[in-house]
């Protein structure tokens, strides 16, 4: 199954600033507590977007690694320049387009992390292949992505307010089934950890904010929601109703991050 999809990057920055806000805990750290990658270790991470990770990895190893990102939106890369010219970092970024075959030599790295992406890939077990390609023996692959329970309160609220259903999302309708079971095919071990973050909001505004940056009108995948301007903020009324009606009656509104996180070994 292919998506045709790409989020933009202001409504993607705008909902990492509510995790970081609201959220109550780390995924980066999270996400080092279980890698623990070691000194030296040459790192390439895939989908680097503006360098979220790619920081991790920095301030866990002090510099200590090569490490490499690697996106194909130059807008999000500029960032990641950014970012590194601001904390002094000597990371490579480079374009990179997970579609094609990577320009890496086979078993160049230690670690490859892709980061709430693989799910977009056109072929994903072209993508995996890629990534196992590039890994040395016992190398290992990082990636995460939503579990079918993931942020259940934002699709009850968009369900109770328009009766209409949920379309299939790229990661959350596959990542546990399809794109695991690819992985699993790939590699020689494939561990499974979950990881639930609880975003609490105590007025309507952030989880409203969250909501039009997931539902703005130029993403494709919830099209069939409206056919225009008018549409879209005819629905976003509907779901502040809603919101307000459960923040009334429950105190705040928890939206519960489920997110799993796969460590492939080759």
């Amino acid at each position: 199954m292919r998506f045709d999809y790409q989020e933009t990057t202001e409504d993607l920055q705008t909902r990492i600033n509510i995790h970081a806000r609201f959220g109550k805990r780390d995924i980066d750290q999270w996400m080092l507590e279980l890698l623990r990658p070691a000194k030296g270790s040459r790192i390439l991470d895939v989908g680097c977007g503006s360098g979220k990770q790619l920081e991790a990895f920095q301030r866990d190893l002090g510099g200590e690694a090569e490490i490499t990102g690697g996106d194909v939106n130059q807008e999000l890369l500029d960032q990641a320049r950014a970012r590194r010219a601001s904390i002094g970092a000597g990371w490579d970024i480079q374009t990179l387009n997970f579609n094609q075959r990577f320009p890496f030599l086979e078993s160049s790295h230690d670690l490859v992390s892709c980061c709430f992406a693989l799910y977009y890939a056109n072929d994903i077990g072209f993508t995996a292949g890629e990534m196992h390609r590039v890994l040395r023996p016992g190398g290992r692959l990082f990636t995460t992505g939503p579990m079918p329970e993931n942020k259940q309160l934002f699709y009850e609220v968009i369900r109770e307010a328009t009766g209409k259903p949920i379309p299939p999302m790229p990661g959350s309708s596959r990542y546990s089934s399809e794109i695991l079971q690819t992985i699993r095919e790939r590699f020689a071990q494939v561990e499974v950890h979950i990881f639930e973050n609880p975003l609490e909001f105590e007025s309507v505004g952030p989880f409203l904010d969250y909501t039009r940056a997931s539902l703005s009108e130029d993403r494709k995948l919830w099209g069939s929601f409206f056919e225009n301007k008018d549409d879209f903020e005819r629905i976003m009324g509907q779901i502040e109703s809603v919101a307000r009606e459960r923040l009334a009656s429950q105190g705040e509104l928890v939206m519960t991050k489920v997110v799993g996180g796969f460590v492939a070994t080759k």
